[in-house]
């Protein structure tokens, strides 16, 4: 039944206009909006556009490459060879740019590529182009695992089944045999290439750096060429000499907010700090806490604290902090003495003479000299031998020449030579330059062949739960005196060792960024926990613990947790001694075992008490324990594998094979694992 009020509205619609006033001025509005929508989205005012252009004009960034794939570049700039790279410290790469540049010397033209910015599934594309062919360097990084610019690809690789066939490659791996997964990634690559079906130019080479990485590459490389001469038919130009990849250009009047003065990537990222903070990108974050842990004897161990409240930065127990640390300002200046002629505050920048390359600068620019050998270069690792032979041309003493082309030969005179003088005697370009006085390189060429200084990573040794609003690291410092009796002292530690707050107005800030690890905890609060970590090996689990003081303090039931440590001496250097003892104390700790190397005549490690609590240990196993280790890759965490293989033979009543299986059922369950270093 109608409503006198549903009549009266009735004849309301039928008397009235049909556009009221309100639609007219809704139509009139989304009409605006359409116009605007189809003519002048995307566009800015004036002023923004000018000040656009501006910025491409005169504020310098680091440019990496344009929209265009990597074949459509190689394609454009009559190059035929392509060379990838994953690097997780920049040798990687340091080898794909010498593998490029010795294309040249073989009638062939190179450029190298980095596969987290290249579409990879073009790769089977390369075909199209005649005598082509696509060259791998690739690190294997934490147990057994891409770098973090290749996993996509690696993912790429693994999930899909592309066919490869026309494609021409080769595959060099970097590795550390002291790790288990040894050059598990290139290997993967080599193998996956060939299944899809590319076509093998040479064998993959496998470079340890536990051995002599250098040497491991040099003489794949001397057999590597050759086989692509009598794959592609060409041959060696002959010409040796040094080929400049970069440009030298000097600014006379540039301001200096248009200059680098250490960011890692964005110009003024260290004057205006923005969020998110990333390896491109790190948080200049405030030390709060600088102490030493070590109660005597001659070694030092910090314990540093780094503020992150302002920064949105979040961790987890078991990640990793990066630190970028800063060299040495007296080495610095020694460089420039040793040269000379250079006025070190001279703003520069180093361009790419290959227009087309993606890299336009080797490290940010402009910057001066004195910025790029403090922030950018790394001027304390021995010089690989590429470099050696690039600036042999500019000793003056002939004597000194034949010497440094000695160094860099590939005879095993020259390799026996650069192994004893070089590498054993641990010879920065510093000490190489103070050794040959005539050697005088210009500056500009020996800032384009020295390596990138990179970030450390120090595991990290705090709990958010605890510490939500800091992050908290332990590092010894490194400090050593070679056979020659040079002193070397470790970049970042000696660097943080100066880092000492003195109140709020004098706190000096770190650039530091945090990477996410896969060492972790269990899910389950109940799950027993063997942590193995002498030294600063326990670091990671000085937050393991916190985490579940954290949860006991809450009332929540903890599976059983022991600690084996182990140090030097106790009354030196057993770090946390107190804090370990009380979380005893409290419970959240069931059990700590200790061995005192230096202690007694005797030296005793952490593998030896493991052997005596066999029973304990295997206990736990079954009952769905996880067990963790972390600290030395070379002698600890292999000797601490032999024991536990051991204990779960000798225990279970297993033969070594069912022991071995055991081991790696553990691991793929993520109940066996290992931080590690060498």
């Amino acid at each position: 039944m109608a409503t006198p009020e549903m009549a009266e509205a009735a004849s309301k619609v039928v008397s009235e206009p049909m556009f009221g006033m309100l639609d007219i001025l809704l139509m009139t509005v989304s009409l605006g909006i359409g116009v605007y929508w189809f003519f002048f989205r995307g566009k800015k005012p004036a002023d923004q556009q000018f000040t656009a252009i501006k910025k491409l004009t005169v504020a310098p960034t680091l440019t990496r490459g344009s929209n265009m794939g990597f074949i459509d570049k190689l394609k454009s700039s009559g190059k035929n060879v392509v060379v990838f790279y994953g690097s997780q410290t920049g040798t990687a790469e340091e080898f794909a740019t010498r593998l490029s540049k010795d294309s040249q010397r073989y009638g062939m033209k190179g450029m190298i590529a980095d596969p987290e910015e290249c579409e990879m599934e073009d790769l089977p594309r390369l075909s199209e182009i005649e005598n082509s062919m696509a060259i791998f360097c690739l690190a294997t990084y934490g147990e057994g695992d891409p770098t973090d610019n290749a996993q996509e690809f690696f993912d790429w690789l693994h999930e899909g089944s592309v066919d490869m066939s026309g494609l021409r490659y080769a595959v060099f791996g970097l590795g550390n045999k002291t790790y288990e997964h040894y050059n598990a990634m290139g290997t993967y690559v080599d193998t996956r290439l060939e299944e899809l079906g590319g076509e093998r130019i040479y064998e993959c080479g496998l470079g340890d750096d536990d051995g002599n990485m250098e040497e491991d590459f040099v003489t794949w490389r001397e057999q590597f060429w050759p086989a692509v001469c009598q794959r592609f038919g060409v041959q060696a130009t002959g010409d040796e000499s040094s080929i400049r990849q970069y440009s030298l250009q000097l600014h006379d009047e540039l301001p200096s907010e248009k200059v680098f003065s250490g960011e890692v990537a964005r110009l003024g990222s260290f004057r205006t700090q923005k969020r998110p903070f990333d390896a491109k990108n790190p948080y200049l974050s405030p030390v709060i806490v600088n102490r030493e842990l070590h109660k005597g004897g001659e070694r030092s161990c910090m314990h540093i604290e780094f503020d992150i409240s302002d920064s949105k930065i979040r961790y987890e127990a078991g990640d990793h902090v990066a630190v970028f640390p800063t060299n040495d300002p007296v080495l610095v200046d020694r460089i420039a003495e040793l040269i000379g002629g250079e006025d070190m505050d001279t703003v520069m920048s180093l361009n790419n003479v290959d227009e087309d390359a993606s890299k336009k600068h080797p490290f940010p620019c402009p910057c001066t000299y004195r910025t790029a050998l403090s922030h950018y270069l790394d001027i304390t690792s021995v010089p690989r031998t590429n470099v050696i032979k690039d600036i042999a041309e500019y000793a003056t003493d002939q004597k000194d020449k034949d010497f440094l082309l000695l160094l860099s030969s590939s005879t095993p005179e020259g390799k026996k030579e650069y192994s004893e003088w070089v590498i054993q005697d641990h010879r920065s370009i510093v000490a190489i330059l103070e050794d040959l006085p005539s050697l005088k390189p210009p500056l500009d060429h020996l800032c384009e062949l020295l390596p990138r200084l990179h970030a450390r990573y120090y595991s990290i040794s705090s709990s958010p739960k605890e510490y939500p609003t800091s992050i908290h690291i332990t590092a010894v410092l490194t400090k050593y005196s070679t056979r020659i009796g040079r002193q070397v002292n470790g970049v970042a530690t000696s660097w943080l060792k100066q880092k000492v707050p003195n109140g709020p107005q004098s706190t000096p800030t770190v650039p530091i960024y945090v990477r996410k690890s896969q060492f972790r905890l269990p899910f389950k609060l109940a799950t027993p926990v063997i942590m193995v970590g002498p030294g600063t090996g326990f670091a990671p689990f000085r937050g393991f613990i916190q985490e579940r003081h954290f949860a006991k303090s809450e009332g929540k039931v903890l599976g059983e947790t022991i600690l084996f440590f182990g140090c030097r001496n106790r009354n030196h250097d057993y770090i946390y001694e107190n804090e370990i003892n009380g979380y005893l104390a409290d419970k959240t700790l069931a059990a700590v075992f200790t061995a005192f190397s230096r202690e007694t005549g005797a030296k005793e490690y952490v593998q030896h008490i493991m052997s005596r609590e066999k029973e304990r240990i295997w206990k736990l196993l079954e009952e769905g324990g996880h067990i963790y280790v972390c600290g030395d890759a070379r002698y600890m965490a292999p000797d601490v594998q032999k024991v536990i293989r051991t204990i779960i033979s000798e225990q279970g009543g297993k033969t070594q094979q069912e022991a071995d299986d055991y081991i790696k059922k553990l691991q793929s369950k993520g109940r066996y694992a290992c931080d590690v270093w060498s």
